[in-house]
């Protein structure tokens, strides 16, 4: 399984992005996707995930992030919404199984 995950950059707070991640390879079998974020100095965390029995979400993100997905595209998404300058962080996606994409860097600036 192979990840690309793209749409991070700089957006001020209170802005939007979309990020994605596009998924190929042997896809059939997952059952989990998510995304993770690790900021400088941090531990990788759970943002949102995926999965059969439901989404799930990181409490300082409830409310404002939405992790979806496009089956017809092999693509997970994270809409985020006002956003903070302490969601700054690189952000990564996740499939399970199969593993990690690169990173994307999300910047809020104040």
């Amino acid at each position: 399984v192979q990840l690309q995950a793209s749409g991070g950059g700089l957006v001020q707070a209170g802005g939007s992005l979309r990020l994605s991640c596009a998924i190929s390879g042997t896809i059939f079998s997952i059952d989990v996707m998510g995304w993770y974020r690790q900021a400088p100095g941090k531990q990788r965390e759970l943002v949102a995930g995926i999965s059969s029995a439901g989404n799930i979400y990181a409490d300082s993100v409830k409310g404002r992030f939405t992790i979806s997905r496009d089956n017809a595209k092999n693509t997970v998404y994270l809409q985020m919404n006002s956003l903070k300058p302490e969601d700054t962080a690189v952000y990564y996606c996740y499939v399970r199984p199969g593993g990690w994409g690169q990173g994307t860097q999300v910047t809020v600036s104040s």
